[in-house]
């Protein structure tokens, strides 16, 4: 008899496939339950062993013995005639196919009930450690001051809870570390119903000041609460009833509290100043008037600003050695003059009132970073002086390491000289305070544009008018992003949607130009010209760069440079522009308006 039949009839080749189809089953199962209950890996690992291990001795067992009708025994012990294997093989046969029918059976289970499921989880686990993995870590020492609330049941009073609510960031951002968010971010919350968590979230911040002030006569009542935005809880809360004439030792006394609640000190970093816009005699008058000043000025129309400058002049007035209302006064006369006003005249007058402000300042507060932004900002917009502009900017940075503004501001003035990486790397940071100030991002935007980067210029204006889609110049802004993409579909839709007439017009003549349409190309840059060319003059050369009409492109570009258009600017990090960068015409304007010949931008192909 051959070993072969010999493994037939005793029924060990049976009892193989027996055993692993029920070992493939019983794997499968241990598989899916184990982890339902929490159980530790080596279990199913040793599981899987046991039964390859007792693979062996089950076929040896099934070689040795026999079952019969009394029970095992040797199957040398069995006589042929009364040997009952046959009948175990049918039976075996029969468990084979029923193991068989529940492991098919469990395949189709799981995969088409079980595997979507655990598919799901793992890509929702997936999800989540990606986004965990993406979110930004929040530092522990970052705090928002939210606008105290305007408790005194009078409106007019609104100035005054919001000046508080400034000074007592101004206060924090000295101190070393302590990440601070800047107002126009922290304002956006007014009245916000969303959580603590939710604003520290849209914010980047580990926690939130927010209170309540009344002012009524010579009494201030003040309740200002510091919160832990992951939980909502109460760090530290207090409840001041003062004499109005206390107000300056009260914010005092509020700064401190916080910073020693969040293990903060003052800054130590090397030619920091510790800066304050209180009036140095201390006269509350005069405060109260710089606070009307600020409010006015945020209005930013023509006669808000007008209302601005009256506010601070009564400042200055009252304590004509208040140094941070000198240096309001520059910004407000520069904005005045290079936004709102069209007659010659008095743009010049304005111009001088700037600059008078602005040297008023400097020399009463010579380490004031506010005076020295306001000298550097009426240099960069009043004179086009962008190498002072720069030196102010500079030394107002080192005064204030923590001020966003002057973050921004240096990266601008650094922007128009060509150093687009810096500019990027400089308002990043500025963002980091200000994370919900549109119009930064809206330069950001240009900035990126100019070194190539569109998908992240794209996101970066997307921000921009998701913070702000009736804001100005952000449609104008994605029209030019449009156009280097090649997409004059996507570029005229983008122009027809910009809120300001004056930019629409110039978004829809830059548009065109690269349309196919020739005649509606002309026609836009034709009522361009006709309606715009006293105060577009930079836009125009533009078209005409994407025109590939260098000669008229210089013309128009020699025309904003008499008008002091402020589109100048924009010259070396103005992909359309830089078209013509090699155009040795190009080195003798950069010449002229005393910006280098250098740049970081890429010129448009």
């Amino acid at each position: 008899m051959s070993f072969l039949v010999e493994l037939r009839r005793r029924n060990v080749i049976r009892m193989a496939g027996l055993y692993l189809v029920a070992a493939w089953l019983v794997t499968q199962v241990a598989g899916t339950l184990l982890p339902m209950f929490d159980a530790p890996a080596w279990i199913a690992r040793a599981v899987v062993i046991a039964l390859a291990i007792g693979f062996l001795p089950a076929l040896v067992f099934a070689w040795v013995f026999e079952l019969t009708p009394e029970g095992l025994k040797r199957d040398a012990d069995v006589p042929a005639a009364e040997s009952i294997a046959p009948r175990t093989a049918r039976r075996m046969d029969r468990a084979i196919i029923v193991v068989l029918l529940l492991a098919l059976g469990y395949f189709a289970f799981d995969k088409f009930v079980l595997a979507p499921r655990r598919d799901a989880v793992l890509v929702a686990q997936a999800g989540q450690a990606q986004a965990k993995a993406a979110a930004p870590v929040v530092d522990s020492r970052s705090i928002a001051v939210l606008p105290l609330a305007n408790d005194s049941g009078d409106a007019s009073q609104q100035y005054f809870s919001d000046g508080l609510s400034q000074d007592l960031i101004t206060a924090l951002t000295q101190f070393e570390g302590l990440k601070v968010i800047s107002r126009d971010s922290a304002f956006q919350f007014r009245g916000s119903k969303d959580s603590p968590a939710v604003i520290a979230a849209k914010l980047g911040v580990a926690h939130l000041l927010e209170g309540a002030v009344q002012h009524q006569g010579d009494e201030v009542r003040i309740s200002v609460t510091l919160v832990n935005a992951s939980d909502g809880s109460t760090l530290w809360s207090q409840h001041y009833d003062k004499p109005y004439k206390d107000l300056f030792a009260l914010q005092d006394a509020i700064t401190q509290a916080v910073a020693t609640a969040l293990k903060a000190r003052l800054l130590v970093a090397s030619g920091a100043v510790v800066q304050s816009e209180r009036p140095p005699s201390g006269n509350l008058d005069a405060y109260t008037a710089y606070q009307h000043g600020i409010a006015f000025d945020a209005i930013a129309t023509e006669t808000s600003e007008y209302r601005a400058i009256d506010a601070f002049g009564e400042a200055v007035r009252i304590d004509p050695e208040y140094a941070a209302a000198h240096g309001r006064l520059a910004f407000a006369w520069t904005s005045l003059a290079s936004s709102f006003l069209v007659d010659a005249a008095k743009i010049a007058q304005a111009k001088v009132e700037a600059h008078k402000s602005a040297d008023a300042a400097l020399k009463l507060s010579p380490d004031s970073a506010l005076a020295h932004m306001a000298r550097g900002f009426v240099l960069q917009n009043a004179d086009l002086d962008w190498a002072g502009a720069e030196t102010e900017y500079q030394r107002a940075l080192q005064l204030a390491p923590n001020d966003a503004n002057a973050l921004f501001r240096l990266g601008n003035i650094l922007a128009i000289r060509g150093q687009l990486k810096r500019a990027t790397e400089l308002t990043r940071q500025a963002l980091a305070t200000d994370p919900r100030n549109a119009s930064w991002y809206k330069w950001l935007s240009a900035y990126l544009a100019a070194l190539g980067r569109m998908d992240d210029a794209g996101k970066a204006i997307g921000t921009a008018i998701a913070l702000r889609p009736d804001g100005t110049f952000n449609y104008e802004h994605l029209a030019t992003i449009e156009i280097l993409r090649n997409d004059a579909k996507a570029a005229l839709a983008a122009a027809l949607q910009e809120p300001s007439s004056g930019w629409r017009y110039a978004a829809l003549a830059l548009a065109m130009q690269i349309s196919p349409d020739r005649e509606a190309a002309d026609a836009a840059l034709g009522k361009l010209i006709a309606g715009h060319a006293g105060d577009s003059a930079y836009q125009i050369a533009e078209a005409y760069a994407l025109r590939r009409d260098p000669e008229a492109m210089f013309q128009w570009l020699d025309r904003a440079r008499a008008n002091r258009d402020p589109g100048v600017g924009f010259l070396l990090f103005d992909p359309f522009i830089l078209r013509y960068r090699d155009d040795p015409r190009f080195a003798a304007f950069c010449r002229k308006v005393g910006l280098p010949g250098t740049t970081d931008a890429k010129m448009m192909p």
